[in-house]
């Protein structure tokens, strides 16, 4: 017997604010890589680690949990939603 999760993919404010989160870790990636190339000679070796480690880590944990909230958002309670809301905002307070 098999199981199919239920995935309903309505417009509703969650699946809007995952699209919208998951728009904003790909721009974030592109912008991070940017950046980095720009400054790869003026900082140190153990900057250049930290900097990849970031571009890597962030947008990975931005991207899956827009993708969350797209497809399971209707499900969630609201303060699930705000915490997705403030994991979102990551890439606008990173400079």
């Amino acid at each position: 017997m098999f199981y199919f999760a239920q995935v309903n993919i309505g417009f509703n404010p969650a699946s809007l604010l995952g699209l919208v989160q998951m728009i904003f870790g790909l721009f974030y990636f592109i912008f991070a890589i940017l950046k980095l190339t720009r400054i790869w000679n003026r900082i140190s070796s153990t900057a250049r680690t930290f900097y990849i480690i970031q571009l890597l880590i962030i947008p990975i944990f931005i991207v899956f949990s827009g993708f969350i909230l797209l497809f399971q958002g209707w499900r969630l309670d609201p303060i699930l939603q705000l915490q997705q809301l403030i994991l979102g905002s990551i890439p606008i307070v990173q400079k």
